[in-house]
């Protein structure tokens, strides 16, 4: 593990190159692809380590992060402050690597906070409109409110334990703790009517800043729910029904809103609101199932998401316009881009045989097991997340064409690129599926 982030330190004097930078990240996740063995913990120092959730976290980073840089051509192409653009990515993936390896509580915290700085700094920088200025100080203070608690609970914990690593941890949990241990997670992920900071976000993020941010942000507040359950989870046996309800009602509501949408980054995010209170479900079950198919719908949702987010980019860079009312008719002058719309649509509505599928399949068996009665909101959620991608495929791709369009190119090497590099993986890691079973 160490090896990678004394790696990464090394990459700094590449910074003034763009395609060198890339190139030596594309060569990373694939020297990393092959780095993980069959130990429960490998790479394992004092405080950092893997097993099979983390190692699967830190690859989506390193994986969206070089689709980041593919996605944000413009940056490039503009002069817009390239090497502090970089530099933000760099430091971004230095704190992902090092928040999904650590085995300290602490430390967790630490990481888990520092990697919003650089999304803040994306949205600060790179955002589209001067309401970021709102949307990045939405995003700072529910996060920061919500970790308050978590930071009295870590230093509780060390109070009386002595220790922060996770598999040494052994306390009487009361309400309190439990609690301010999972609320922090919780509203990172986000769960429903927490959520408002999110859309905000995503509609004035940069496309680099959408893809991290549903690609791999949101899913370190599932990653830190597994971990917090190590040790709580005998006192959340009685009180996890109420978070599964909660988020079911809320993702039944929110798929609904979906609906209402008229911007295709915001519809797109209050989607991945949905997906995540399935996550939120299926973790908060406790079971084998529930974390299995938590993991891949995070990987599968991760990279879905991101590909969506970069489709929406794509069309904005033509239009200069996110409206539904304005993006249509792509479908005669873009028919191989129209091909990756579907493709994309139709795996976030879970189509085999991506990712999505099985995280969904697995996640409603447990609920559905867990309590029958579940099977009333999840057959909403399902049938309003095949309405709202319809919706939106439709009206994209059909129609008359805005008439204001100032590029009317049919698709680039690089967008073809990109959405190959989101593809391949969404629907060819069911081959290996078994791997993410060795986790638990």
């Amino acid at each position: 593990m160490m090896k990678y982030l004394f790696m990464l330190l090394f990459l700094i004097p590449m910074l003034t190159n763009w395609w060198l930078f890339m190139i030596v990240m594309f060569i990373m996740s694939f020297l990393f692809l092959f780095y993980y063995s069959n130990n429960f913990f490998c790479g394992l120092s004092y405080g950092f380590g893997m097993d099979i959730l983390s190692y699967c976290m830190i690859y989506l980073s390193i994986w969206l992060i070089l689709l980041m840089l593919l996605a944000s051509n413009q940056v490039k192409f503009n002069k817009n402050n390239i090497n502090e653009f970089i530099f933000i990515l760099y430091i971004m993936l230095f704190f992902l690597i090092l928040t999904f390896s650590s085995l300290n509580l602490l430390l967790l915290y630490i990481f888990f906070e520092s990697s919003m700085i650089p999304i803040l700094f994306l949205i600060f920088g790179w955002g589209y409109q001067p309401e970021r200025l709102v949307a990045g100080m939405y995003l700072l203070f529910y996060t920061l409110f919500a970790s308050m608690p978590l930071l009295l609970c870590v230093f509780y914990l060390y109070y009386y334990c002595n220790t922060l690593f996770f598999f040494m941890i052994s306390i009487d949990c009361n309400l309190y703790l439990y609690i301010g241990l999972i609320l922090a997670f919780l509203v990172k992920m986000p769960m429903a009517f927490f959520h408002f900071w999110l859309p905000k976000a995503h509609v004035e993020a940069p496309v680099s800043g959408s893809m991290i941010l549903a690609g791999v942000l949101l899913k370190l507040g599932g990653y830190g729910l597994c971990r917090v359950f190590y040790f709580i989870w005998n006192y959340s046996l009685s009180l996890n029904w109420f978070w599964v309800v909660f988020s079911l009602f809320g993702g039944m509501l929110l798929s609904i809103l979906c609906l209402c949408q008229v911007d295709i980054k915001s519809l797109i995010a209050y989607s991945s609101v949905v997906h995540m209170s399935l996550v939120i479900c299926g973790i908060m079950t406790l079971s084998f199932y529930g974390f299995f198919g938590a993991l891949v719908l995070m990987l599968g949702h991760g990279l879905c998401s991101s590909g969506l987010f970069a489709l929406a980019n794509i069309l904005y860079e033509r239009s200069f316009s996110r409206s539904l009312f304005v993006n249509k008719g792509y479908i005669v002058i873009m028919p191989l881009i129209s091909m990756f719309w579907f493709l994309f649509v139709i795996n976030n509505i879970a189509s085999p045989i991506s990712l999505n599928l099985l995280g969904e399949c697995l996640l409603l068996n447990c609920l559905v097991g867990w309590d029958f009665l579940n099977m009333f909101f999840l057959g909403i959620i399902s049938f309003f997340g095949c309405c709202y991608s319809i919706y939106l495929y439709s009206i994209v791709q059909h129609g008359s064409l805005y008439s204001g369009l100032s590029d009317f190119c049919s698709g680039k090497f690089r967008e073809f690129l990109l959405m190959f590099y989101h593809f391949i993986p969404l629907n060819l890691l069911f081959l290996k599926i078994d791997i993410f079973m060795l986790w638990l």
